[in-house]
């Protein structure tokens, strides 16, 4: 799987769930934390371009806004998800990546999420995408060795030392997310997986130990995102782990698509499991309150997660998107429980009171009105969403009136994240797409991994409108990729926001890419037989044209 590093300027949440303030860094694939989460699936597809788009990427500038920088950082990874061809679910959900400085020098380092095999009766070398590392394949860290020559100039320069680090992510991952749950000044890390969970704490020293059982963080069942956040303002950083469905690879069901072929199966035919919120106690443990907090009150199948004061009294809430189930609002009581108001407050399904695929998810302040919106990708055919906050975590869907209801009926969308990428004040968007279900067009072509889309960019007018920017961002953004995670941050202390995220192909080593926007940096990374992709900006000025929101009417 290749990952992309973009060089954006983002406010970095999560995820969405992605919030750096929040101490988290990065987005899960269908969902993203709020404090940083990125999800990201391994991109089978080889790099076709988008043959629609291509004619008019060529008329476009020559100066794009990002470009691919990713092979020269040293960010060389490759995800892999063990596809075996028996369509198993967790294979097309990927994994995640986060952005911290975990050794607290004054920049950001990576961790890659990492896959694994997941039939018994077979081994990573016999899949359909071998795995061909001279080791198991597992989740890896970067450290950022950013180089500053006198003249001010930046070299960006990772370093793997996954080894040396002490952590051993080796289960089949999907996220993480990063927080400070003792107080030492020190970032540690979470990471989701189907399976068991890991909790490590960071030491000090450029290693972490693993303090799952002592802490008493570990959940057994499909997690995909989290989120640290201080719920009871009692000082220190608590956990909501957000888990999608009842899997086991015994019980795997066959599903199939209109066309009667054997396809990946939905998140309907399995049982949510529900989500899980520890309370930090201060004392180097946690306690499960789920519960005692009434978060057992509602399931759905959870993707995503992003945690913010959506009604502005100063406690932090709790939203979860969930793959074809209504989204949940968590507003905090105050008192060490929560309320779902979701469906009251207008966030639990769109204007037509559908419930859709919620899989990436991300809350900003898009129009500058002193209120957190929330932006949720969902499957194509499906808009992508947008709730503008009202007040008082009062919602209202304006995804047609903002320009965002056709783009997003044509792509899967997963990791996405609101980033001022142009530095002019206003929250744009981002949006890795990548289907779930195999696309009857790029399998007649021959595609090994028939599931790639393109990115989109969205600008923001600062008119409550978004116009799309993919044909001007750049080459990366015209390719067909099954992308899933992204993760925001300045890479290079030029006091700006750098995207990363995942996204997978098929069968193919080719080197990450990055892409930076000046100023601006970010990763972006690809499924199986993918490395990290980091972009970079080229630091051009883009002008964009007005255009009228889309009507109403449209879909």
């Amino acid at each position: 799987m290749e990952s992309a590093v973009v060089e954006l300027l983002f406010k970095i949440t999560i995820a969405p769930a992605i919030d750096l303030d929040n101490n988290l860094a990065l987005i899960l694939m269908r969902t993203r934390f709020i404090t940083v989460t990125t999800v990201l699936i391994a991109q089978c597809c080889s790099p076709i371009r988008a043959g629609a788009q291509q004619s008019a990427r060529e008329t476009s500038s020559s100066f794009p806004i990002f470009k691919e920088v990713a092979k020269e950082t040293g960010l060389r990874f490759q995800h892999y998800n063990g596809m075996t061809g028996k369509l198993f679910l967790p294979e097309i959900m990927g994994s995640g990546a986060a952005l911290f400085d975990f050794d607290n020098d004054g920049d950001l380092d990576v961790f890659i999420v990492q896959g694994n095999i997941l039939d018994p009766d077979r081994k990573a070398g016999d899949t359909l995408f071998p795995w061909r590392g001279s080791e198991p394949p597992r989740g890896r860290l970067f450290r950022n060795d950013l180089v500053v020559a006198k003249d001010g100039s930046r070299t960006l320069k990772f370093t793997d030392v996954t080894e040396k680090s002490g952590i051993v992510a080796d289960g089949y991952g999907m996220g993480a997310a990063v927080g400070d749950i003792n107080n030492d000044g020190l970032p540690d890390l979470y990471l989701t997986n189907l399976g068991h969970n890991q909790m490590y704490l960071n030491k000090g020293d450029g290693t972490f130990v693993d303090v799952t059982k002592k802490t008493g963080t570990d959940d057994e069942r499909w997690s995909t995102s989290a989120s640290f956040f201080d719920y009871d303002r009692d000082g220190w950083l608590d956990l909501m782990v957000v888990n999608y469905a009842d899997f086991s690879v015994t019980g795997s069901p066959t599903c199939y698509a209109a066309t009667t072929a054997r396809d990946y199966c939905t998140p309907r035919v399995l049982r949510a499991p529900g989500n899980r919120l520890f309370h930090n106690k201060g004392d180097g443990t946690f306690e499960d309150v789920t519960v005692t907090a009434d978060i057992d009150e509602e399931f759905g199948h959870g993707l995503g997660i992003v945690t913010a004061d959506f009604d502005g009294d100063g406690w932090v809430d709790i939203y979860v998107a969930n793959d074809g189930d209504p989204n949940q609002l968590w507003i905090n009581q105050k008192n060490g429980t929560f309320k779902n108001d979701a469906l009251l407050a207008g966030a639990a399904v769109n204007r037509d009171g559908k419930a859709e695929a919620g899989m990436g998810v991300d809350a900003g302040d898009f129009d500058a009105n002193g209120t957190e919106d929330i932006f949720i990708t969902h499957l194509m055919d499906e808009t992508n969403t947008l709730f503008t906050n009202l007040g008082k975590a009062l919602f209202e869907d304006r995804t047609r009136e903002a320009g965002l209801g056709m783009p997003g009926t044509r792509f899967t969308g997963f990791g996405t994240l609101f980033f001022d990428y142009d530095n002019d004040g206003w929250l744009d968007l981002l949006v890795a797409n990548g289907a779930v279900q195999l696309l009857p067009e790029l399998a007649r072509r021959g595609d090994p991994y028939p599931l790639g889309q393109p990115n989109q960019l969205f600008h923001n007018t600062g008119k409550s409108t978004f116009v799309e920017a993919s044909l001007q961002a750049g080459e990366v953004f015209q390719l067909l990729e099954v992308s899933r995670g992204a993760a925001f941050g300045d890479i290079d202390n030029e006091r700006h926001r750098r995207a990363h995220y995942k996204q997978q192909r098929a069968g193919k080593t080719t080197p990450e890419s990055s892409w930076q926007s000046k100023p601006l940096v970010g990763i972006a990374l690809d499924w199986q037989g993918q490395w990290p992709r980091h972009v970079g900006s080229t630091g051009r000025d883009c002008d964009f044209e007005e255009q009228e929101p889309v009507a109403a009417s449209e879909n």
